[in-house]
Parts: structure tokens; sequence; C-alpha cells
């Protein structure tokens, strides 16, 4: 993907951060641990459905996410869509 298409798909995915440029990271907020972990469990069943995995990270009250494809390139369309389905089960919000 290119950048001019990179920025206008971040434009789509509130709360999602571009990281050196070649991975998509976001976090969520959860009321508790239990929340966090139902939701990093819909998550990956959602990257066995899609063949595409994303890195999680999850702790008391939150997850987070970072999608990448492992290709020199950089990012491709099946990390933009990983990550808007992720935010289609999201009932968290964003960290500052």
């Amino acid at each position: 993907m290119t950048s001019d298409e990179i920025n206008r798909f971040l434009g789509e995915l509130p709360g999602w951060e571009l990281v050196e440029g070649n991975h998509l990271h976001k976090v969520w907020t959860f009321q508790d641990f239990s929340s966090a972990l139902h939701w990093v469990r819909h998550a990956g069943a959602i990257c066995e459905e899609q063949g595409h995995h994303a890195d999680f990270q999850l702790g008391w009250g939150y997850a987070a996410a970072t999608t990448y494809t492992h290709d020199p390139e950089g990012l491709t369309r099946s990390d933009v869509v990983l990550a808007a389905k992720f935010d289609a089960i999201s009932d968290g919000d964003d960290l500052a």
C-alpha cells in the first residue's frame, strides 16, 4: 500500500496508529480482565477466519492489537481489513 492509501484508511480506522510505517496498533479499554480476555478471544477467532494473525497484549482492563504483514513492502489491505473487523467487536474505549 502507498502512503496515501495508508493515510486514507487510517482516516476510516479511529484510534489506530501507524507504527514505524508498517504496523497498525490500537489499544482498547475494558471494565475488567475478563472482558478484555473475551475480546481477545473474539479477535483471535477473526484472525483464524482471515488466515492473517495479529499480535496481542492483554492485561487488566485493556487489550492491544498490532497487525502487519511479514513483508518488506509494508502494510497490505489484509491488515486494514483485520483492523476494521477488530473494531466491529470492540466494546472498549481507546486508551490515550
